[in-house]
């Protein structure tokens, strides 16, 4: 049986729409083992999702955006979480814990103007959440890049607003696109 389950998963929350397989469909409350984007994460299953309308009518704010067929292909579901899955992600999370002054040090050391706010393993621990307050910029840019040559962990920096998550800008095409806003 295939459905389509909305996951909330994150230090900071995210909800998204994941893929799942399997003879029984896990409920609403049950700790799930999801493949993001980001790599395995924890999350806790919300509802069976609702069909999806057409795209016209789903993405009219002007900050949504459909989902890329990255998105879509890559959001599943992987299993209900076991005992094991929720401790491995209990010691993440103690460790996470335990670095977030010293990444607060670091980056003060870099004389980046963000904020850390949170900070997360994925659950494979292939990647680090560094959570900031602001917005996407040079300076979540430059937290990347020196995080990278310092030789440190893969860190994914997730700018954080007053709405949650800051999500990409959407990308515009080339001249002639109409992206740009001219007209030839």
């Amino acid at each position: 049986m295939t459905c389509e389950l909305l996951v909330r998963y994150g230090a900071i929350p995210e909800i998204g729409r994941f893929a799942c397989a399997g003879e029984t469909v896990p409920t609403r409350g049950t700790s799930v083992v999801v493949q993001t984007l980001r790599g395995r994460e924890l999350g806790t299953v919300l509802e069976s999702a609702r069909p999806v309308p057409p795209p016209a009518s789903r993405f009219d704010a002007p900050d949504e955006h459909p989902p890329s067929e990255q998105e879509l292909s890559s959001q599943r579901v992987l299993h209900v979480a076991s005992r094991e899955d929720l401790e491995h992600a209990a010691m993440l999370r103690t460790e996470a814990q335990r670095a977030f002054a010293d990444w607060q040090r670091r980056m003060a050391g870099w004389n980046l103007q963000l904020d850390l706010i949170d900070l997360e393993w994925t659950l494979d621990r292939q990647k680090l959440l560094l959570y900031v307050l602001g917005g996407r910029g040079p300076e979540t840019t430059r937290l990347a890049l020196l995080a990278a040559a310092a030789g440190l962990s893969v860190v994914d920096v997730q700018p954080v607003g007053p709405e949650g998550i800051v999500a990409e800008p959407k990308k515009s095409g080339g001249c002639g696109s109409g992206g740009c806003g001219c007209s030839h």
